[in-house]
């Protein structure tokens, strides 16, 4: 049973990356929509994202409804002690879908939805950061029931990680411009991808030490005895990373700084994973504690083998479809890239 909960965790963890991933550079996009240079810039931009938004969303859908049949008892603590953050990102996602919609068909009030597309795509990446932070400083359990109040998830580390994951984001959406699109419109995203980049790199390090100070527990995962060695790789290659992504933007590399962004939040997800494992629910409830019957398990699992490769087969396929530039009245100018 350890072996299928570490798998079905598996599973998760690689949905909620995948997610991360993928619908972060269009929230990004979103959130840096009303910084564009000029209302051509934001049609190029929202062009670049329109053919594959929907289908990045797939993955949450993935990673909440496998919380929900793998670790049952997880699901029913995290939803009344994140039902707030949980409720305002799901309402601001379903809002930014409206947006594209109807901002293609608006003529008179362009401005109305554009608004409506950055506050949205703001709101769902700020309360992503505040769950990611919530559930590192822990959740109060009693009885295997949620003990806490209804704002717990308020605190300033939460807030915190609320504005590094909206800072992120940001850098993934400038680094995904940087690479599809062209002229101005690329300018902007390199001098937009230097100043997100730093204040990414500020926000990983301020967590980096504020994590620890929460717990213990946290602290000797990463600094006793051998650990430190073993785990030192991670903060390497995340300067490595960082290093790239600027040499790679003042040397106008086209893919390399959205690989490297990407590359960064790969790494900031492995850290967090090594800080909170075994524990699904920190500081109390790991994930062998908190699974399903075996039987569910193996049923479940038996349909993601099926499912996932065919959701990445058509994810693949989709962003080869449209691998080329964004152009400002659609369409894609297909050519080789880097």
């Amino acid at each position: 049973m350890e072996t299928l909960a570490i798998i079905s965790g598996a599973v998760i963890g690689v949905a909620i990356l995948m997610y991360v991933v993928l619908d972060g550079f269009d929230l990004g996009v979103g959130i840096l929509f009303p910084f564009a240079p000029d209302e051509g810039a934001r049609n190029t931009m929202i062009n670049s994202v329109a053919p594959v938004w929907d289908g990045n969303e797939t993955w949450l859908i993935l990673g909440g409804g496998g919380l929900l049949v793998f670790f049952p008892i997880a699901y029913s603590i995290a939803l009344p002690a994140f039902y707030i953050p949980v409720m305002a990102m799901l309402f601001a996602l379903i809002f930014r879908g409206v947006t594209f919609e109807f901002r293609h068909q608006a003529h008179t009030s362009t401005h109305l939805w554009n608004r409506s597309f950055f506050w949205g795509s703001l709101t769902a990446a700020f309360m992503q950061g505040t769950l990611l932070g919530a559930l590192v400083q822990g959740v109060e359990v009693e009885d295997v029931r949620y003990a806490g109040g209804m704002f717990d998830w308020l605190t300033p580390f939460s807030v915190l990680t609320g504005i590094g994951v909206v800072v992120g984001y940001g850098l993934l959406g400038a680094t995904w411009l940087i690479y599809k699109t062209e002229g101005h419109v690329q300018d902007w995203a390199r001098r937009s991808a230097v100043v997100l980049g730093g204040g990414t790199l500020i926000a990983m390090v301020a967590v980096s030490v504020m994590t620890p100070l929460l717990r213990p527990a946290i602290a000797d995962r990463w600094f006793g005895g051998v650990n430190i060695l073993y785990l030192s790789p991670i903060p390497l290659l995340t300067l490595a990373l960082a290093v790239s992504l600027f040499w790679s933007i003042f040397s106008k590399r086209e893919l390399l700084p959205f690989l490297s962004s990407i590359g960064l939040f790969v790494l900031g997800f492995a850290g967090i994973a090594i800080s909170l494992y075994p524990n699904i629910i920190p500081p109390s409830v790991a994930v062998w504690d908190a699974v399903a019957p075996r039987s569910s398990i193996v049923f479940a699992l038996a349909g993601v083998a099926v499912v996932l490769p065919m959701v990445l087969l058509y994810t693949v396929y989709a962003y080869s479809v449209f691998h080329g530039k964004a152009s400002e009245h659609g369409g894609y100018a297909h050519h080789e890239h880097e």
